[in-house]
């Protein structure tokens, strides 16, 4: 990732997909400015965890492309998640 400091270009860059980018421009002209902070800060997080995914989706497409198993060390959750969902039926759902 870039070192670079995020600014209202870069974020739109980093969305990467045009409705969004236009989704960010749109909120951030039209916010107040007592809340310009707080738009800004929320897409800086959506535009770095985007960043993030993407990273990681390259990753694991060259260790498919090397022939590695890009999942081999990722934890099976199936159990647990499948265990939180029976908790859940015999108590009820809130």
């Amino acid at each position: 990732m870039s070192d670079q400091p995020w600014t209202i270009e870069r974020i739109r860059d980093a969305l990467g997909n045009p409705a969004l980018a236009q989704r960010f421009l749109g909120e951030i002209n039209r916010a107040p400015a007592h809340q310009l902070l707080q738009v800004f800060a929320r897409w800086e997080r959506i535009a770095k965890d985007t960043q993030t995914a993407v990273e990681r989706g390259r990753e694991i497409a060259a260790a498919h492309a090397r022939g590695d198993d890009p999942t081999a060390d990722w934890n099976d959750a199936t159990e647990r998640v499948q265990a939180d969902a029976d908790r859940i039926r015999t108590r009820g759902a809130a």
